[in-house]
């Protein structure tokens, strides 16, 4: 049975015995799996962890089991800070301060000093980050990527200048750690050095950079990420459609006009399969009304008229409960038009449909429709709803008249 189905039923002896295996690659993972399924008060569990972070031979293998003791539980953390330092008895609740950790970070060994930044990572101390900034340069990358990572629960400016310099570690998994680090930091200060890594050569780098660069506060990152809509990647295509629409809902409203204005430029320059797809998921998926509402607007702008997709996203879109988006969707219908969003909006007359959404796909119909929308129209004259009514008597007598 793999290490996988092992931990799929938390079956942390089973583990704990792939910790004394002769492959270090299983010794590893073994770890990794067991910083998930273990808890707090399973010492055998943590013992064997222990002895891994202290004893295994493969450097690896040592920092897997530090990261799966911090995993575990700050109990666990602590018996290994003990274990390192030869500590015991009272020394425990010493250990419980960002000053004695901070310490920790300039020991000899560098599993004390990874366990200290795991540590400090953990604490709600202000006065952690600093020392976890000055082991950003820390001559073993396993601690240089744990203080990264530390830095980021941070979210300080003050990290900021050690993070950008890490962007150059010859240690792939130290960049990447400085790069989502300072991701979650978001100021500008720190998203500005993440538009030059739109052009890494490491997917998962490109990818942390263009799903970060959607928090600014300027529009400096919009055609940076319209570049990346042609990445060979697709999570980095995605990531980079995600944060164009999280800029549109970020600019200072002064600014808006203009960067809606190249948004849809940059957008409609680009593969229509890459924009249209992730705009999609945003407008049906998407957890934040202002997202969902830009996705709606840009839609109608860069979709093409035939994407039986989009239409059928903004035709949803009409019964949202944020009546702006319900709104932006109707518009963006308007401006594509066609057969195939005449098609679906008389699909959406039907009593079965709520009555604001279907008052608007009628007010929508009233502006594109052709003969056949006009004498399906003809059928909700007299519609249960009144809502309903008025709208298929204005649609109904534009279209007669021949349009608006």
């Amino acid at each position: 049975m793999s290490l996988y189905q092992h931990a799929r039923d938390g079956n942390a002896e089973r583990l704990r015995d792939a910790l004394g295996s002769d492959s270090a690659a299983v010794r590893r993972r073994a770890a990794e799996f067991l910083g998930e399924v273990g808890e707090e008060g399973d010492q055998p569990t943590i013992d064997g962890l222990l002895r891994a972070a202290t004893t295994d031979d493969d450097p690896e293998v040592r920092g897997a089991a530090v990261d799966a003791l911090d995993e575990i539980g700050e109990a666990a953390l602590e018996q290994l800070l003990e274990e390192l330092t030869g500590g015991g008895g009272d020394s425990e609740a010493e250990w419980v301060t960002a000053r004695k950790f901070a310490r920790a970070l300039e020991a000899d060994r560098p599993e004390l000093r990874m366990a200290a930044a795991n540590a400090l990572g953990r604490l709600d101390d202000a006065s952690g980050l600093q020392p976890l900034v000055g082991a950003l340069d820390d001559e073993d990358p396993r601690v240089r990527l744990r203080a990264a990572q530390a830095c980021g629960t941070y979210a300080d400016a003050r990290a900021v200048p050690g993070l950008r310099e890490r962007l150059d570690d010859e240690e792939p998994r130290v960049r990447r750690a400085a790069a989502n680090a300072l991701g979650t930091i978001g100021t500008d200060e720190a998203l500005s050095p993440l538009l030059e890594l739109l052009d890494d050569g490491d997917e998962s780098i490109r990818r942390i950079a263009a799903g970060a660069l959607g928090k600014a506060s300027t529009p400096e990152p919009v055609e940076p990420l319209a570049r990346a809509l042609g990445d060979e990647s697709a999570v980095v295509r995605n990531a980079a459609v995600y944060s164009v629409i999280e800029l549109l809902s970020n600019v200072p409203t002064q600014q808006s006009h203009a960067v809606r204005d190249q948004v849809v430029s940059e957008l409609k320059a680009a593969d229509d399969a890459t924009v249209v797809e992730p705009l999609v998921e945003i407008l049906t998926d998407g957890q934040q009304s202002r997202q969902r509402r830009n996705a709606a607007w840009i839609l109608g702008r860069v979709a093409d008229p035939d994407a039986a997709t989009a239409v059928e996203a903004l035709a949803d879109a009409l019964a949202d409960d944020d009546p702006q988006t319900a709104q932006f969707a109707a518009t963006s219908l308007k401006s594509l038009g066609g057969p195939v969003v005449e098609d679906r909006l008389l699909d959406k007359l039907g009593p079965e449909h709520p009555e604001d959404a279907r008052a608007k796909a009628v007010f929508v119909l009233g502006q594109i429709g052709g003969q056949e929308t006009l004498n399906r129209l003809e059928e909700y004259a007299d519609d249960d709803s009144q809502a309903v009514r008025k709208r298929v008597f204005s649609a109904v007598s534009k279209l007669r008249a021949g349009g608006p």
